[in-house]
């Protein structure tokens, strides 16, 4: 299977026949409202700017076809069509498999392998162990051998070069072929072509007993060819899995109660609007539904991405996707799971993705123009040097090194080999990049939006302030708070230590924790439950409270603020040193936003966002032609990281959080924001060094092979050495940032363990 396309008739006549049923893609399809429906395609083949282009292209072609767009992280093509009568849905699948390429209808939870690479390794592996051990060959041709060693050795290279031109180059071949036999092209065509006629006129000499072979220059375009190919595959396949890690959070199944009164287990597919379902405490609320009976907390991090959980009670709506913690409920589903909140933010990342697929590299957009440019190169030279001396042999050979001499191999190294050794660099500073080109991305950014929990700060209430607090009801407080899982009771505890037991204690979810003893009632929680209802406005409106009192009179007061998240301070002043424009987004109360955005001295300041706010808020800003870094961590967060130019997530975010991210940084401090930005904008100025010496190498070594001076062998010395010049540039990363990387080496602390409340299932 080709890494492009089926390659072969009887692979695309199979293709047609596994086609999925009209039933299958309509089930599968999704209603978008005007007559307008929408499917996914899973397309394993594509890898390449031309693959996108042929594939929009033939889809667009399709009369009711509005819009096609493909995604290559995810390897998915979304369709929207108009429905018409008489179209059949099977012509979507049919546009594709026509232009060469499988499909079938894509999964979110879609296992992705990742056999390509592993192909791609042992082909590299291939390719390097025959040009290794060809040039050993050579070298003793080189030196002077005599013509029966010299046919010997030939005919060994020839026999160590057949295979792995067979297995190694087939990714170009079939490449080569699939677009050719469709009426295009792409920058495989000229290398297939040059490869095939340096090893054919190799064996020709090789027959005819002639002095020169060219065998080591085969494999060795080879063997560079595909390390640059490896090197792209390897960043690009990064970014495919945080559509799949968020649909995980949905729950498999739910308990349903019946109108006789018994249960049932039904799949979450099989819900229906106006079932009643059981939720027990530590499950996922599986579809988006209204509060019957019970009262619990929830944790809501999926939809506003603050840790303090959220009392629910009858008559309250809740999200699918998020958790119940600590009562038994009875729902309503007022949404079917494909309507329900989780589905949407999984909508709105695929939205997001699909658009941040048409980020074009410039050696992706210059295949258009590269081909055919050498293709006319070759033939000029061939015509013109076998018109001019008579002698066709020599015409072979220098149309053989011109498009040897002009491989893109420096061209196809410029990037990922940068992107390579700057991954190494962030991540030795503890910063992990998953997608190549989100450097360039990074490199671009104009303004920078921050979550505000787990991002600026780090999710962790701090005992701040106190009212009334005396060694009594600080013992009294603690002893409470021990019965508690909830995070203020936690940080509570912690701050106080040890404290008076009680025999008798119960938590009420939603509320707090009361506790009977001979003195009286205690309750520890939310002002209202503590006091019967007395309600007192905090002066600090960005504080949160928790209250002891004893028979409803008011004893004690202590409140909590999140810890800023080290070297957040000096990150953002670095940052807005540099002109970014700086911003927070939150899920929190306006006053708690406020109050932060002052103390870090940020401009903006956007509170109560939902997480399609958010992810409209970054849309917008691309819209209005701002290159926007998104910094967050919440599941809340995902559609936004998604929706922005880049974004970034600390190890602490959530699974979903870090997935969808571009970069994570591992330590607690946010200086690594700063540093991935400088890092990133240097390894761009690399990159367009790169291009500057893979282009001046090919305006001096062309007009070489053209007049001649340059034989097969020669062409293919002059194209390693461009990638060896354009290697070893890249390599200059390593001493970027030396002096800061040892300084942080001396003081980051790596992100250490914390006891935290059970906010997952």
């Amino acid at each position: 299977m080709s890494c492009c396309a089926p390659g072969t008739e009887s692979a695309l006549e199979m293709a047609r026949s596994s086609l999925p049923s009209v039933e299958e893609i309509r089930l599968s399809s999704r209603a978008l409202g005007n007559g307008l429906s929408q499917i996914d395609f899973s397309v394993p083949g594509v890898y390449c700017g031309t693959c996108i282009t042929s594939l929009e292209a033939a889809l667009k072609a399709v009369p009711a076809v509005e819009r096609a767009r493909v995604n290559l992280s995810t390897r998915r093509v979304s369709v929207v069509w108009r429905e018409k009568e008489g179209f059949d849905p099977q012509d979507l699948a049919r546009a594709i498999v026509n232009t060469g390429y499988g499909c079938h209808l894509f999964s979110p939870d879609e296992e992705h392998s990742d056999a390509l690479l592993k192909q791609l390794i042992r082909a590299v592996a291939v390719s390097g162990f025959a040009a290794t051990n060809i040039m050993l060959l050579s070298v003793s041709v080189w030196s002077g051998a005599d013509a029966s060693t010299r046919d010997l050795f030939h005919w060994i290279s020839a026999l160590i070069a057949a295979p792995a031109l067979i297995y190694a180059g087939r990714f170009f071949y079939q490449s080569a072929w699939s677009v050719l036999r469709h009426g295009r092209t792409n920058m495989d065509v000229p290398i297939a072509i040059g490869i095939t006629m340096s090893y054919g006129s190799s064996l020709w000499e090789t027959i005819h007993h002639g002095e020169h072979a060219y065998f080591d220059a085969t494999a060795s375009l080879l063997f560079f060819l595909l390390i640059g190919r490896a090197l792209d595959h390897m960043m690009r396949d990064r970014a495919r899995s945080a559509i799949s890690g968020l649909a995980r959070l949905n729950p498999r199944g739910a308990t349903v109660i019946l109108p006789d009164g018994s249960r049932e287990y039904r799949l979450v597919d099989d819900l229906k609007v106006g079932d009643r379902i059981a939720l027990a405490a530590g499950e996922r609320v599986p579809v988006d539904g209204v509060v019957l009976f019970g009262a619990s907390d929830l944790d809501r991090s999926i939809v506003n991405g603050e840790s303090t959980p959220h009392p629910v009670k009858a008559g309250d709506a809740v999200q699918g996707g998020t958790l119940n913690l600590t009562g038994a409920l009875t729902l309503e589903a007022r949404a079917e799971a494909r309507n329900s909140f989780l589905a949407e933010v999984v909508r709105l990342m695929e939205a997001a993705e699909g658009g941040r697929a048409r980020y074009r590299r410039i050696a992706d957009r210059a295949a258009q123009f590269y081909s055919p440019a050498v293709h006319l190169l070759a033939i000029t030279a061939f015509f013109s040097w076998g018109l001019y001396d008579g002698d066709w042999k020599h015409a072979m050979l220098v149309a053989i090194a011109v498009l040897i001499i002009t491989c893109p191999c420096a061209l196809g190294l410029a990037v990922p080999v940068v992107q390579v050794v700057a991954a190494g660099r962030l991540f030795r500073n503890g910063i992990m990049v998953k997608d190549g080109s989100a450097m360039e991305r990074l490199a671009e950014i104009d303004s920078i939006a921050f979550d505000k929990t787990g991002t600026l700060t780090l999710g962790r209430p701090r005992l701040v302030e106190t009212q009334g607090a005396t060694e009594k009801t600080r013992a009294i407080a603690a002893g409470l708070a021990a019965a508690s899982r909830h995070p203020l009771s936690l940080a509570l505890y912690e701050a106080i230590g040890g404290g008076r037991s009680f025999e008798e204690v119960r938590e009420i979810p939603g509320a707090g924790v009361e506790a009977v003893s001979s003195e009286g009632v205690f309750r520890l929680g939310s002002r209202s439950f503590a006091c019967n209802g007395d309600v007192v406005e905090l002066k600090n409106a960005a504080l949160s409270e928790v209250v002891l009192s004893l028979n409803g009179r008011f004893m004690a007061a202590f409140r909590f603020e999140d810890s800023l998240r080290p070297g957040a301070e000096q990150a953002v002043a670095s940052l807005k040193a540099k002109g970014l424009r700086l911003a927070v987004l939150s899920g929190d109360r306006a006053a708690v936003v406020r109050a932060l955005a002052e103390r870090l001295g940020l401009a903006r300041a956007e509170a109560e966002l939902s997480p399609a706010d958010k992810a409209r808020f970054c849309a917008e800003a691309t819209g209005a032609g701002c290159k926007l870094l998104m910094v967050g961590d919440g599941i809340n967060d995902a559609p936004a990281l998604a929706a922005a130019h880049v974004s970034m997530a600390p190890a602490t975010a959530a699974d979903v959080g870090r997935q969808a991210a571009d970069f994570v940084f591992m330590h607690d401090g946010l200086e690594a924001v700063p540093f991935a930005i400088d890092m990133s904008r240097r390894a761009g100025r690399l990159i367009r060094e790169n291009f500057v010496l893979a282009i001046g190498y090919n305006v001096i070594a062309v007009p070489i092979a053209l007049l001649g001076y340059a034989t097969p062998l020669i062409a293919a010395v002059a194209m390693s050495t461009s990638s060896m010049i354009v290697v070893a540039n890249a390599l200059r990363l390593n001493a970027f940032g030396l002096a800061e990387r040892r300084k942080n080496a001396a003081t980051a602390a790596p992100l250490q363990p914390q006891r935290q409340p059970r906010l997952a299932a």
